[in-house]
């Protein structure tokens, strides 16, 4: 059979696949499902892929990536759990001043292994609200205070082994009566290290440490279990402080100078101002500003699809931009108002621009897993930004609820009717003067996706496997290959998205870790 073959040089390889000028020049608007990645040489293992990445020009990130700043998706838990696992959160504008900038300060303060939002009871609670938190949150060592807050006068700690005892007949018995004493009880000082509370617990051997200022206010409080659980973060992000970094969105309205004059107040890493269209005149004004009032402030400008609107912000001196317009699962801003961009095209050509001026891009939306990741991070992101992903995890604002036996999370567009019924949200949209709101999202449920401590390690995982097919040891590396025309792309027909998800089987089980 060998005479058939057609002889040539032993050197000789054809030309295969698209480059990324190429894969785009189409003219055809793509999404991340649109195109696949031909792999590479393979030289180094999974765990030497470095995915350090520039988030800003002067903030890099050892993990690239971001959560939204929606109200179902990141708040200070969520944001004290980006940070740690190496990225970093973005908190939601719909909300108060106050509210955001305290939402700052917690993760500002926040050390590892120290609960500073633990649930307190006032004295006045009942056995029965103990089993309520039990039931919803599975523990029951709860610290008491005169006010019932985090900041009150310590009274005590109901436990466990304090209820054990009581009935259901006697389940309005008050807390205060059944409570360990603040006497009796084990404390240690504000400003103690992990180490020293975590050798206080050990010599107790008690199940919960309270932590208390100078005039006996309760500051914070450390749970055994979670000493137990406890792990070092080596990707964490951090300021020159050692403190945890965070973002936070502001409009471009004017009463929001305010908002940003409280977030820098708090130490705030970066903002980012919040726009469904970012190439604005309100925009460049708040840039203006910002880099005039507070030029050590990073700014996040967006959200963008075109060179043409990117030129604007970077004019004005954006430190980054956010890419994406209409292509979140739970935004209909295209279908509603005939504007936008499909993903994929939107995060090359406005990367491509932003690179000759050192700004990155964030690939905001369309992210339905980790496949998507790596494409976004191909295309030329920097980092992706990522709601619906991340909306059910545990760390994510709300409660789980069940719905067909299944365990799922509210999560809404900040363009959905029901988020727009507050105004931070309806600045997003420039609709606060509109007597009829018109939706730009919808709101909706995700299924539960368990804690972000062990999703953003599959996700980093995941990242580095597809590198490693690439053959790109680095994200520098990927982009560097991508804009050489050395990374290759193919065009997907409907066929071959089919072939490449599962398919054939009768019935299956989609476990990712």
């Amino acid at each position: 059979m060998a005479e058939h073959l057609i002889a040539g040089p032993q050197t000789y390889v054809p030309e295969d696949g698209l480059t990324g000028a190429q894969l785009i020049a189409s003219g055809d608007g793509l999404t991340y499902n649109d195109f696949i990645i031909l792999p590479g040489f393979i030289n180094f293992t999974t765990d030497e892929v470095d995915l350090s990445s520039p988030l800003t020009k002067h903030i890099s990130l050892k993990t690239p990536f971001v959560s939204s700043p929606m109200d179902t998706v990141t708040e200070s838990k969520m944001a004290i759990a980006m940070a740690l696992m190496g990225g970093i959160g973005m908190l939601h504008h719909n909300c108060t001043i106050d509210y955001q900038a305290a939402q700052v300060r917690k993760v500002k303060k926040y050390k590892q292994g120290f609960i500073i939002d633990p649930v307190v009871f006032s004295p006045d609670k009942t056995v029965s609200d103990v089993y309520r938190i039990k039931s919803e949150r599975g523990f029951c060592g709860i610290p008491v205070t005169d006010d019932g807050e985090v900041g009150g006068k310590l009274l005590g700690l109901i436990a466990a082994r304090d209820i054990d005892l009581i009935g259901k007949e006697r389940s309005m018995t008050l807390v205060k009566e059944v409570m360990t004493p603040r006497s009796d009880l084990v404390i240690a000082n504000h400003g103690c290290s992990l180490d020293e509370a975590n050798h206080i617990l050990q010599e107790s051997k008690k199940g919960k440490l309270p932590i208390v200022n100078e005039n006996d206010e309760l500051v914070a409080l450390i749970a055994r279990t979670d000493l137990k659980k406890s792990r070092d973060f080596p990707h964490a992000s951090k300021d020159d402080l050692n403190r945890l970094r965070v973002g936070a969105a502001v409009s471009t309205h004017e009463a929001d100078k305010a908002r940003i004059e409280g977030l820098v107040a708090q130490d705030v890493d970066v903002v980012v101002l919040d726009s469904s269209q970012g190439n604005s005149i309100y925009q460049m004004e708040m840039i203006h500003y910002i880099k005039k009032s507070h030029p050590e402030l990073q700014v996040i400008g967006g959200n963008v699809v075109t060179a043409a609107q990117a030129k604007n912000l970077i004019d004005c001196g954006v430190d980054a931009l956010r890419v994406g317009m209409g292509s979140g699962s739970i935004c209909i801003t295209q279908e509603v108002t005939a504007v936008g961009r499909p993903q994929g095209t939107a995060v090359y050509k406005v990367a491509e621009y932003a690179r000759r001026f050192g700004v990155p891009v964030i690939a905001d939306g369309g992210i339905q897993n980790v496949g998507h990741i790596v494409k976004a991070l191909a295309l030329g992101g920097s980092t992706v930004m990522m709601g619906s992903l991340l909306a059910g995890t545990n760390e994510a604002p709300g409660e789980f609820f069940f719905q067909d036996g299944v365990r799922l999370k509210k999560y809404r567009g900040m363009g959905s009717l029901p988020a727009m019924e507050k105004k931070g949200s309806q600045a997003r949209y420039f609709t606060e003067k509109e007597r009829l709101k018109v939706a730009q999202g919808v709101s909706g449920s995700v299924a539960d996706k368990g804690s972000v401590y062990g999703f953003i390690p599959y996700l980093y995982a995941g990242v580095q496997h597809g590198c490693q097919d690439i053959g790109a040891k680095s994200l520098t590396q990927l982009r560097q290959m991508m804009y050489a025309s050395d990374l290759k792309f193919e065009r997907r027909s409907p066929s071959a998205q089919v072939e490449g998800g599962v398919h054939g089987l009768h019935s299956y089980e989609k476990r990712y870790y």
